[in-house]
């Protein structure tokens, strides 16, 4: 092998750092700015230098092998593009502040891509005209943009992110689940190389649309989602997509609706307080706007109105809450006293709120309330929506038992799309009888970047990264203490382990100490660790397995012999 394949950290340009940045705040994020493997270029953009470079390209190698394996082939689309076609698909709009939006000099409007559904569909309808060219898959490994409101955890949320996009196209329903359990099984196959813990979880679509629709999930504390686990069955989906399943108990004989005085009651807790009651027994109706249309949501006073759920099943329409601003000019609208019973607006109701219920809530009146409200008597629910924030202990809708909850990082997501984007660009073919058939297509990603500090997250400790070997930078980092005699068995012991066909980092920076060189080989986070040391002139080294911290003294031959069995 080349001597390319040693790389001496005299010559690389990786500075560590002592100190965690300012600004960060979560592991990965810490420890890659720490270990030399990135740098922020300014909010949510990053610079990946040599050594992220290198695991990058280790988890983009090892996601190419996995969808070339089924049949996937690799494209390269624009990443600017004319907004007309997300205008057709409507996306343009959806996708409000996410995206970025420019002019060119003639004055053609143009957006940098979220993801490439219109665009994927468009190449298809013009390369494939027959049934027989397809079943296709297509994918790309490209750069994304979404300008995040608060771009934040290093490259888990930027603005700017490496993602292996894929979609598939059928003439059936059949081979578009053919299709998506092919992407399932090489996620699968992905994400055990890399050596990730996940979960696959039910999700739900979001702007992508499309019916059947789950998440790969990492475990992590740092994980911006959350997803609900059942110890009792295989049930686990992202709480946005948890089912509320369980029977509601109505009231026996409520009374008559009774008013209460009830001044400086506004918020459920004082209210609950002032009456001596549990929150569960009251009714919190929110007020939202839809679209602009003032509308109200009851769930019981002891959850949270969960806004994700809300807006996935009112989507396109877009949902924000009301303001001060839209209390004035609505004397029915009484701000912290609102009651469904005679509302006059759009109610919506999660399911625990159910005909024969009976609730203390808002009398729509001034520091009054409202005892014995019942549902199904004393008002009616337009829509029922699952749209509570799910808690530890929800039943599972599988088997009843009571759901975990766990937060986790997102690394990736497969739809089946449907004919959605095929009905927009009307993508047909010719079918074996002569006529037209409408394409269904699936789509597919998985953020690259992403896992990079998905990895870091789960297999990091307090020395620093811990890489598995097949997204480490290096499969051997050589360390030499110091002296002559030291450097010189370092550097001879990485070329033979170069030889061998191994990766090799050695450390033979004159000038810094023992210390300093041991505490950046365990930041760095390269699986094996050799030590040239105290016993080099008698030609032994140390080995260290970063992972384990197991430890053992071998002469350079049985060092290499080891590494490379």
């Amino acid at each position: 092998m080349s001597r390319s394949q040693v790389q001496r950290m005299s010559r690389l340009m990786a500075k560590t750092l002592r100190e965690e940045p300012a600004d960060a705040e979560t592991l990965s994020h810490k420890l890659l700015v720490r270990a030399g493997y990135v740098r922020r270029s300014s909010a949510g953009i990053w610079t990946w230098l040599p050594l992220g470079k290198r695991v990058l390209e280790n988890v983009t190698r090892i996601v190419r092998e996995e969808m070339d394996a089924f049949g996937a082939q690799e494209v390269l689309l624009p990443a600017l593009l004319p907004k007309e076609a997300y205008e057709a698909s409507g996306r343009y709009e959806e996708y409000g502040d996410l995206l970025f939006r420019l002019r060119d000099r003639r004055d053609g409007e143009y957006l940098l891509a979220p993801t490439h559904e219109e665009v994927f569909t468009q190449v298809v309808q013009d390369q494939c005209t027959s049934y027989k060219d397809l079943p296709v898959v297509l994918y790309q490994i490209q750069t994304k943009y979404r300008d995040e409101a608060r771009p934040r955890s290093g490259v888990l949320r930027g603005r700017e992110f490496l993602m292996k996009d894929s979609y598939s196209f059928d003439t059936t329903d059949e081979g578009l689940a053919a299709s998506y359990a092919l992407h399932r099984g090489a996620y699968q196959a992905i994400f055990a190389r890399l050596g990730l813990d996940y979960r696959i979880v039910s999700a739900v679509s979001g702007a992508m649309g499309g019916s059947v629709s789950e998440e790969f999930l990492a475990p992590a504390a740092a994980g911006e989602d959350t997803f609900a686990d059942c110890p009792a069955c295989d049930y686990a989906a992202n709480t946005e997509a948890v089912r509320f399943t369980a029977a509601v108990t109505a009231a026996e004989a409520p009374g008559p609706v009774e008013e209460l005085d009830t001044p400086g009651t506004p918020t459920i807790e004082a209210l609950a307080a002032h009456l001596g009651v549990p929150a569960s027994a009251t009714l919190k109706n929110l007020l939202v706007k839809v679209d602009g249309e003032i509308v109200a949501v009851g769930v019981p006073g002891d959850r949270e109105v969960d806004l994700g759920k809300l807006g996935e099943h009112l989507a396109p329409a877009g949902v924000e809450l009301v303001t001060a601003e839209d209390f004035a000019g609505r004397p029915d609208l009484v701000r912290g006293y609102v009651g469904p019973q005679g509302l006059g607006i759009r109610y919506i109701a999660d399911p625990r709120v159910a005909p024969g219920t009976a609730w203390v809530t808002g009398a729509n009146k001034p520091d009054t309330h409202a005892r014995d409200v019942v549902c199904g008597r004393d008002f009616e629910v337009d829509d029922y929506l699952d749209v509570v924030v799910a808690e530890p202990g929800d039943p599972c809708p599988d088997c009843g038992a009571g759901l975990t909850l766990d937060r986790a990082i997102e690394v990736g997501h497969i739809f089946q799309l449907g004919r959605k984007y095929a009905d927009v660009f009307k993508l047909d073919v010719l079918g074996q009888d002569g006529k037209p058939v409408r394409v269904t297509m699936g789509s597919y990603g998985l953020g690259v970047s992403r896992v990079v500090a998905a990895i870091a997250e789960q297999t990091a400790d307090a020395q620093g990264l811990c890489w598995p070997r097949e997204v480490a930078p290096a499969d051997v980092h050589v360390v030499a203490a110091g002296k002559a005699a030291q450097t010189e068995l370092a550097l001879d012991a990485a070329e033979q382990l170069a030889a061998r066909g191994l990766r090799v980092l050695v450390d033979e920076r004159a000038g810094v100490s023992p210390g300093v060189k041991f505490t950046d080989a365990e930041l760095i986070g390269v699986p094996a660790i050799l030590v040239a040391g105290r016993r080099a002139g008698e030609g032994v080294v140390e080995l260290k397995d970063r992972r384990t911290g197991k430890r053992e003294e071998l002469t350079v031959a049985e060092a290499v012999a080891a590494l490379t069995a």
